[in-house]
């Protein structure tokens, strides 16, 4: 292959974090601050687009920094996995950066300081890059406080209470997370004399049992923090909700799939088999079924959507735990899915704030008829989400059901039906959002916007107006009724259009982009499968990814799933 990762896979995460600081440089020309913005993410996106090609024909590849050999240097893996997630999150990110262009030029850059807002993003996207691509835990560390330490700049952007009070928690609960790992850390390279992931797949497996569970469970709660998985995720649904909209889609889609793939990449690598799989499936279970009722229990949308995104973490710990290659699999697929799907919906969710003034369910209505194409762009990814045939939501639940009957353990059999409850609870709880924000009229909500009740004019609604009133104008002077001449005195100019509720169009198309990506999981679900299955298969091998490394597996045992 003439693009090789060993030359791709560092500028990942160099180019956004160039692009922060020639964004910053340019924090006086707005204009060129954008440009800058898109640009180096859409390039960091074709590099990686090029890496999952790289993936997927030659399978685990390692870049050795400085060529320092290992475990002593640092080491960047680009296996199918780590692939996958670079560029369905720099996908995303790009749609939300779009989203937020668009919004900065019709609010005039009212949310925050633009200054500022470009080269933090950047930096985040270089933060989540280099968690993916980590071949060690140090670095996976640094990954995490990277991504960690601009989102604490961004959900506190417009410094109003609210988001302060919500980034004071959201910043307590990531250092203690943070402080965790580090200590997990230090004890394993105190027990073993290394960090790198690779060497400790060997070196693991040669200390004493109990060692191994201590700190298998330390970083299991660490990392399950920052996936926010029951019950560390009580901080998660008062926290996204406060930012403004673009935030909250890039949070929603993106930080808590960091924590969901170190969770993956451990498991697998570090700790194979099943000593702790029981209490993953109890996690899982209890994620699944005390989110959505959470979601339930909502009546404004994005706190629904928050706990919808707890609740479907579940699911992808649901996979992991089973053991097996389906369900892992899946779980890859489902990863994937929920991080396009949850994007959108917050995005929508965003286009509904503006449109209607609120995204509290009790004040909405009539939102289908006032502005069909935002019905649309929520009703897909709402179906995506509540796992409805054929979308994609429904083909990874089916795989993880599918995965559950191939493990038949009575727990296994459990979880199954708590994820078809929670399949048909997520059903419920966007079903009620789409009946009394979309479906009902307005004037039957409780205590509607005014907005709501107020038609604004379309733009062919206004322009026809316009030509009605110059043909009054016209009749007025025609006849000299000096009355209606009054009346229409000022009609020679083109009155203004309400546009002030009416959905801008560099809002609209990233939204509806992300929300064609969501439907392209379905249409393109082959290829997509056949690549989590590859992702599954070397990650239950482990010999790839050691190899790619190390250049042996040499003293590995092999693990091929626990229920296969």
């Amino acid at each position: 292959m003439i693009f090789d990762a060993i030359v791709f896979a560092p500028l990942a995460v160099m180019l956004p974090l160039f692009g922060a600081a020639l964004a910053f440089a340019f924090r006086r020309r707005r204009q060129a601050q954008r440009i800058l913005t898109i640009t180096a993410l859409s390039l960091t996106l074709v590099v990686e687009s090029f890496l999952l090609v790289s993936a997927y024909q030659n399978g685990a590849e390692a870049v050795l920094i400085a060529h320092w050999a290992p475990p002593f240097g640092i080491s960047l893996v680009v296996d199918e996995f780590s692939a996958l997630m670079l560029v369905v999150s720099s996908s995303v990110s790009l749609a939300v950066l779009l989203f937020s262009t668009g919004q900065g030029d019709t609010d005039s850059d009212q949310e925050g300081p633009m200054s500022i807002f470009h080269p933090t993003y950047l930096i985040l996207i270089a933060g989540v890059s280099n968690a993916f691509l980590a071949g060690d835990l140090f670095n996976l560390y640094v990954g995490f406080e990277i991504l960690l330490t601009a989102s604490y700049v961004l959900l506190t952007m417009g410094g109003t209470g609210p988001r302060i009070r919500a980034g004071i928690t959201y910043v307590v609960v990531s250092v203690i997370s943070s402080m965790l790992f580090l200590l997990a850390i230090a004890m394993i390279y105190s027990a073993t004399g290394t960090v790198n992931m690779a060497d400790l797949a060997i070196k693991l497996g040669e200390l004493p049992q109990n060692t191994q569970t201590m700190l298998h469970i330390m970083l299991l709660v660490a990392f399950g923090i920052k996936a926010a998985v029951f019950p560390l995720s009580f901080w998660l649904p008062d926290s996204y909700p406060t930012a403004p909209a673009p935030v909250t889609a890039v949070f929603a889609g993106l930080l808590t799939k960091v924590g969901v793939y170190a969770i993956v990449r451990t498991e697998t690598l570090l700790f194979p088999g099943d000593s702790l799989n029981m209490m993953l499936m109890i996690v899982a279970l209890l994620t699944m079924i005390v989110g959505i009722l959470g979601a339930i229990a909502q009546a404004e949308i994005k706190r629904m959507l928050s706990f919808t995104l707890t609740s479907h973490i579940g699911y992808m710990l649901f996979g992991l735990a089973l053991g097996n290659h389906l369900g892992l699999a899946s779980a890859v697929y489902y990863v994937a899915h929920h991080i396009i799907v949850q994007t959108s919906l917050f995005l929508v969710t965003g286009l509904i704030e503006r449109r209607a003034g609120t995204s509290n369910v009790d004040r909405l209505g009539s939102l289908a008829k006032l502005s069909p194409l935002l019905a649309v762009l929520f009703f897909i990814p709402a179906m995506n989400l509540a796992g409805i045939p054929p979308f994609s939501g429904f083909l990874g639940k089916l795989g993880l059901i599918q995965g559950g009957v191939e493990s038949g353990t009575p727990i296994a059999w459990v979880l199954i039906a708590g994820a078809i409850l929670t399949s048909l609870l997520t059903l419920h709880a966007i079903a009620r959002v789409w009946n009394r924000a979309f479906w009902r009229k307005a004037e039957d909500a409780e205590n509607p916007d005014p907005l709501l009740t107020t038609h604004i004019p379309s733009r062919r609604e206004a322009k026809r107006n316009s030509t009605l009133a110059r043909e009054a104008a016209m009749v007025a002077a025609a006849t000299q009724n000096p009355a209606s001449a009054a009346v229409n005195s000022d009609v020679g100019e083109e009155p203004e259009i309400t546009t002030a509720k009416l959905l801008p169009a560099p809002m609209v198309l990233p939204t509806a982009a992300l929300v064609a990506l969501g439907v392209a999981l379905t249409v393109f679900a082959g290829p997509l499968f056949d690549l989590a299955d590859r992702a599954a298969s070397n990650m239950l091998d482990r010999s790839p990814y050691i190899e790619a490394v190390m250049g042996s597996a040499d003293g590995v045992p092999e693990h091929h799933g626990g229920n296969e």
